[in-house]
């Protein structure tokens, strides 16, 4: 297995996103599946990296990325890393190919001056909020992002410095 930065457009980044999105919309009902305004750019190094994971005759099993977010109306805070489309295909589950994309994103948000890394996931996905936890995430005192208001909604945070 490798893992490889590549752009958030990239033909291969834009596959498995299509098949997230269908897995959200069957997980929540909702044709759109997720409504979040994502942009390629949004995930440009030095304020963003998205990855994408291969297996050994080059399928894309797993993707994440993280983009740069700052204090605004959706209650980001400053120095605020987000992490987005974290996903890996069924039959690539179980290998830990999420939690070492999850590892390479908190450590290139940290080498990036990010101060903490969030994320927005839901209650119809049991095996993210069961990673994040067991990977140091706790629940956020004040939900953000585009699905703030949604009751499914779950918001988690991580310290990205050491205190």
């Amino acid at each position: 297995m490798r893992i490889v930065p590549v752009p958030f457009d990239h033909p291969d980044a834009m596959k498995l996103n299509d098949i997230v999105l269908q897995e959200y919309a069957a997980r929540y009902g909702d044709p759109e599946g997720d409504a979040t305004p994502l942009d390629p750019s949004m995930f440009a190094p030095p304020r963003g990296l998205y990855l994408l994971a291969y297996d050994d005759a080059s399928r894309p099993l797993a993707t994440g990325g993280w983009r740069a977010m700052d204090a605004d109306e959706e209650n980001y805070a400053d120095g605020d890393a987000e992490l987005k489309r974290m996903f890996v295909v069924r039959e690539a589950r179980g290998l830990g190919l999420a939690r070492r994309i999850l590892a390479a994103l908190e450590e290139d948000a940290r080498q990036a001056g990010r101060s903490r890394m969030v994320l927005e996931t839901g209650i119809e996905q049991p095996e993210a909020i069961a990673l994040y936890g067991s990977s140091g995430y706790i629940p956020a005192e004040e939900k953000f992002g585009h699905y703030r208001f949604h009751d499914e909604s779950r918001c988690f945070v991580k310290p990205l410095r050491k205190s």
